[in-house]
């Protein structure tokens, strides 16, 4: 009973424990703030930066001129996650003054312009822009997480999944990435040799390595 009350008065020491217990500052979102001092520090770095992307709560990132395009007539079948299909794409550059194609249903792999690095005791978050969710241009599958320690550009997984033709132009903002504070920093940060990280320091749309997995097995 004496809990219960506690509770319902706003000026309960009892209260502001709860508050402080459920509210770790050190596994929040990270403001814009926030991000401005980590970006300051060298602890976050984004390059190019233009300040004017900081949102409230994230940073704009925006689309490279670089793109693999799936010919699926190499693999008419099916494809076997066991063996590399670095044959399956092929790169097609967007053009710097006409909009590449994104047909209804069709599949890309992309690449953000901005290299993103981060400390050890900070994860991203990759998501895509409400606008052109409502156009159905998605921009992940499931890659939408960004561990402690990584260095280099992001792969995206364009997705059209509208029953119309989509326009993608070079430098267009195609998403937002927001940061998380962890709780301590990590024992290995990813590209630890150890962790057999596949895709530290991409520099531009990477197919997958996931059949190095079952090299590993062996």
């Amino acid at each position: 009973m004496a809990r219960t009350r506690a509770l319902d008065n706003p000026q309960s020491p009892f209260l502001h424990f709860v508050e402080a217990k459920c509210y770790n500052a050190k596994d929040m979102v990270l403001s814009d703030r926030t991000i401005k001092e980590e970006i300051a520090k060298g602890r976050i770095v984004i390059e190019p930066l233009d300040l004017t992307c900081i949102q409230p709560a994230s940073v704009d990132i925006h689309l490279d001129n670089k793109l693999l395009v799936f010919k699926t007539w190499r693999h008419p079948f099916y494809i076997d996650v066991k063996q590399n299909i670095d044959d399956l794409s092929e790169p097609v550059e967007i053009d710097e003054t006409k909009p590449f194609l994104l047909n209804a249903g069709e599949f890309v792999l992309a690449s953000t312009l901005e290299s993103i690095t981060l400390p050890d005791d900070i994860v991203a978050r990759l998501e895509g822009k409400s606008s052109l969710g409502r156009i159905g241009l998605l921009i992940h599958s499931t890659a939408g997480y960004v561990d402690p320690g990584w260095h280099g550009h992001l792969t995206l997984e364009l997705s059209n999944v509208a029953k119309l033709p989509v326009t993608l132009y070079y430098k267009m903002p195609i998403g937002q990435i927001s940061f998380l504070r962890l709780t301590s920093s990590v024992e290995r940060v990813y590209g630890s040799p150890s962790l057999g990280s596949k895709y530290q320091g991409q520099s531009g749309p990477t197919a997958t390595r996931y059949y190095k997995d079952f090299t590993k097995e062996r």
